[in-house]
């Protein structure tokens, strides 16, 4: 499963941050051995590598030893968010407790900053979850069960503002599971798309100022998106890039 680089004609390398991204893995143990001997050496084409949720095929502890071993193999630091997979069997934070003792981050509302030799990257990371894009979302109103669905999709995107919050890096980056645009959506159904994706995500990334967004989820959606305000926004979903990674250069 070999690696692939999206180059920038006007980003200079030599000027730039390398962040690899993957999404989706879905690891288990008849996955194992699929992504070590491609991450070992990692540090020769990125500084970082983000995972964008769905590490584990059903949220076991047992599949997240898998992921740990896997991914924890890179020479450059990994950051990850968990996705609804992770959350299937009731274990997430014995998950995330598993991943961090291996030496991998796992944000869920919270903004880090990791020191590469370009420069510094803060990585506000969480979750997400559904909502839905104008003219096709939720609607806060009526039954109780509808309210909670809808207000976790809210609380969801206030968890993201308050993930870039006091973030000081030379350049900030939007982890998620969930999509934060529609643009990446396109070749899943559209009926299912408030299912996939918030676009309150996404105006927390506008209103932070990052330089780039990080997705899964959507594994029949398409590579690139924009938000309203221009930020690049890449679903990462392995089934979408096809391969171990794809590295993005990011300008300092």
């Amino acid at each position: 499963m070999p690696s692939s680089t999206e180059h920038s004609a006007e980003r200079p390398t030599e000027h730039c941050v390398r962040i690899a991204a993957v999404g989706d893995v879905h690891l288990a143990e008849d996955l194992r051995g699929r992504y070590a001997p491609v991450l070992e050496h990692l540090s020769r084409d990125a500084d970082l590598l983000l995972v964008a949720g769905d590490l584990t095929q059903h949220g076991y502890v047992d599949e997240a030893a898998v992921f740990a071993d896997e991914f924890g193999v890179c020479d450059v630091p990994v950051v990850t968010v968990l996705g609804n997979h992770d959350y299937h069997s009731n274990a997430e934070d014995k998950i995330r407790a598993q991943l961090e003792d291996a030496g991998i981050a796992v944000l869920e509302g919270e903004g880090r900053v990791f020191r590469t030799p370009a420069g510094s990257v803060g990585v506000a990371g969480t979750k997400g979850f559904c909502l839905g894009f104008s003219g096709r979302r939720a609607s806060n109103f009526g039954e109780p069960e509808m309210k909670a669905f809808t207000g976790h999709g809210l609380r969801s995107a206030e968890m993201l503002r308050e993930a870039f919050e006091g973030l000081e890096a030379d350049v900030t980056v939007a982890l998620t599971h969930f999509s934060p645009v529609a643009d990446t959506l396109q070749g899943e159904p559209a009926e299912i798309w408030p299912f996939l994706g918030n676009y309150l995500l996404g105006e927390a990334i506008d209103d932070a100022g990052a330089v780039l967004a990080i997705h899964g989820h959507a594994h029949a959606g398409v590579e690139k998106g924009l938000t309203e305000r221009g930020i690049p926004v890449r679903n990462v979903a392995q089934p979408v890039i096809r391969t171990a990674y794809r590295v993005y250069e990011v300008a300092l």
